[in-house]
């Protein structure tokens, strides 16, 4: 049997249970319907679909994947997912796994033989939106993909294995492309720098669909930083992944604060990375009626900010039919925001006064884990501070 989800460990899997929490013994929600029959299964995974009421032809497809102990039904309910499908018309699809490809119920993105193109969970993933474009006449220039945790981590594979299929992905608290190729290395991704350079990452992605010169999903990377499960520099290296992959620098193009603690930095209008400050392991929902809110609280499902609003803005959900928007969600701005202390230093300074710090003779931003290069006094960067504790890269911005 296939097992293990987020790691290799006793100690860690100890830590998944406890931290994802225990999946719903309760059968799916009425509206939330099961496929049995949906081409080609080799991943041997459970399709549901949510079609929101008299849903027209030509709309987008969204797939949603659980964390470890979860279900379908988990996902379901707490996401926002169903409120967004029936505010924005569009399919939700939402894969669930088992026991009996995995212990804890976890998708297998560690694993070669269910992360890649054409095999495995990836390929049965695959033949859910196939089936699910063709029951409603989709748009397949509109499907996108996310997930938490596990969930995550093989999202950022399907982008990796599938960017024909994929316009966009929203990872929470994920793992960057193939970081990990067994699941004995899956601990490693989970807590530890893996010291990569961006064309390094940008190479495991292209990799996996060798010849394919684009267009790339655009990226929603959602990451807490009170984590310990995935650890926070995992949103630092997916930025430095996706980013790489579509030919842009590192230097972000904008930084704004949101709702919920939230840092949000854009590079361009490909790559999001939203850092909340404090938050663990987890989905952030934001329970209620306003219109930027969705979601409700549970087993790792947390209060903050309605990640999935943000994420299906980012993908242009809310506009009609066409190409996804060239521009962030409306309360973002395209320009660094004036207030916080800017400082223009070299990279000893900055960890000596406390706004990076350095691991293995590399310098990161405090906060944003931006890189920042070599840890000496020749390597000069600005940081801002745009919350207490939290800088970011503002060359030729102080």
């Amino acid at each position: 049997m296939r097992k293990l989800a987020f790691a290799g460990l006793a100690a860690i899997t100890a830590a998944v249970l406890t931290t994802v929490g225990v999946a719903s013994a309760d059968p799916p929600p009425s509206s939330l319907v099961q496929v049995a029959n949906f081409g080609a299964n080799p991943g041997a995974l459970a399709m549901y679909t949510y079609t929101p009421s008299g849903l027209e032809t030509g709309r987008p497809v969204v797939v949603a994947l659980h964390g470890c102990t979860q279900s379908a039904s988990d996902y379901y309910a707490h996401s926002g997912w169903p409120k967004l499908a029936d505010k924005w018309r569009f399919e939700v699809v939402f894969p669930q796994q088992s026991t009996a490809n995995n212990s804890l119920k976890c998708f297998n993105w560690f694993a070669t033989a269910d992360d890649t193109r054409g095999n495995g969970e990836a390929a049965s993933i695959k033949s859910m939106v196939d089936k699910a474009a063709g029951d409603h006449s989709s748009d397949r220039s509109r499907v996108f993909v996310t997930g938490l945790s596990a969930g995550a981590a093989m999202t950022a594979d399907l982008l990796a294995a599938y960017p024909d299929v994929f316009a966009g992905g929203g990872i929470n608290a994920g793992i960057p492309a193939q970081c990990a190729t067994s699941i004995t290395e899956a601990s490693g991704c989970q807590m530890n720098n893996q010291n990569l350079t961006p064309a390094q990452w940008a190479s495991k992605v292209k990799a996996q669909y060798p010849g394919y010169s684009g267009p790339w999903p655009r990226v929603a990377i959602w990451q807490g930083t009170g984590d310990y499960t995935v650890y926070p520099v995992n949103g630092t290296e997916l930025r430095d992944q996706w980013t790489a992959v579509h030919g842009l620098s590192q230097t972000p193009t904008s930084t704004q604060s949101l709702p919920g603690s939230t840092t949000l930095t854009s590079y361009g209008d490909k790559v999001q990375l939203y850092s909340i400050a404090g938050m663990g392991h987890g989905t952030a929902v934001d329970p209620g009626t306003g219109a930027t809110q969705c979601g409700s609280t549970g087993a790792y499902f947390l209060a903050g900010i309605c990640s999935s609003y943000y994420t299906g803005v980012f993908w242009g959900l809310d506009k009609g039919s066409g190409t996804t928007p060239t521009t962030t969600p409306p309360t973002t701005t395209t320009t660094p925001p004036p207030s916080g202390t800017c400082v223009n230093a070299s990279n000893y300074a900055h960890t000596q006064a406390g706004r990076a710090h350095q691991s293995a003779g590399q310098v990161y931003a405090n906060g944003s884990n931006q890189a920042m290069g070599l840890w000496n006094t020749f390597t000069t960067h600005a940081l801002r501070e745009t919350s207490s504790g939290y800088w970011v890269l503002a060359d030729g911005q102080c």
